[in-house]
């Protein structure tokens, strides 16, 4: 590992913070070959001078991160709160999937759960019940958000100032005849599902497929993954669709998040 005090990704724009950023590289330089380093060793991997690192160190230690000898420096367990956030969300497929697997079983048809990714949802969850698209879907599917129904969903859920600019920079390609790709018109669909609280798809990511997503929200109320039933429009209607997988989804959901507010 070489640490560096630049962003590993991403375009540094108005808002970056040029010290946050050196601070966390500063956490990034140890690691299992190296558990404790000298000042001057913190500063060589984090490519900054030694006053900056040793800056940064006092900082990490004070906050109680890091700890040190008075020689050599090294990071304390409580960076792993640093972490815990993720690694909490890391749960949400487990707790998703029972539910996923009893809402398959009683609409027979498959049911996933993804979660926003820039402009593409990912799959987190998935209970197929048969092939219905041309291309495999598995955990780490990527999708464009605005072609589904839980990125739709998804979509619907973010300030109005993040989705406008998320809009604006996406590519809204034409995947189908059906697909909406107009900036404005996707926008007023947008503020429908976030009225309704759910989103109906019908042919615009793949020409016969049509699936219902519903939000899941997380134990502080924001809209952490979205699920759905997605069937093949040649043998479930969007009459039957909406009016008896959708109750039956928005249940799941509501199961879901009674169950992460117990987290």
């Amino acid at each position: 590992m070489s640490g560096t005090g630049e962003p590993e990704a991403g375009i540094a724009g108005p808002d970056f913070v040029q010290s946050l950023a050196r601070g966390l590289a500063v956490i990034r330089v140890f690691d299992a070959e190296h558990p404790e380093l000298s000042l001057s060793e913190v500063a060589r991997r984090a490519d900054m001078p030694a006053a900056a690192a040793r800056r940064f160190l006092r900082t990490l230690e004070t906050l109680g991160y890091v700890r040190s000898d008075g020689r050599t420096f090294a990071l304390t367990p409580r960076v792993l709160e640093l972490g815990f956030s993720y690694l909490s969300a890391l749960s949400l497929p487990e707790v998703m999937q029972p539910h996923l697997e009893r809402l398959s079983r009683e609409v027979e048809e498959s049911v996933s759960a993804a979660v926003l990714a820039a402009s593409d949802i990912v799959y987190v969850a998935r209970v197929p019940t048969r092939r219905i698209m041309t291309v495999g879907i598995t955990i780490g599917t990527r999708f464009p958000a605005y072609a589904t129904s839980m990125g739709r969903v998804l979509l619907a859920a973010l300030p109005e100032p993040q989705r406008t600019a998320l809009i604006a920079g996406s590519d809204l390609g034409g995947i189908t005849e059906r697909t909406i790709s107009d900036p404005p018109t996707l926008a007023r669909e947008l503020d429908a599902v976030r009225e309704q609280g759910w989103a109906i798809v019908d042919g615009e990511l793949e020409i016969g497929l049509i699936s219902a997503a519903a939000p899941v929200r997380g134990k502080g109320g924001d809209v952490v993954a979205a699920i759905n039933v997605s069937t093949s429009a040649s043998w479930t209607s969007a009459e039957r669709l909406r009016e008896h997988h959708l109750p039956l989804l928005r249940e799941t959901a509501s199961a879901i998040e009674q169950e992460l507010r117990l987290l």
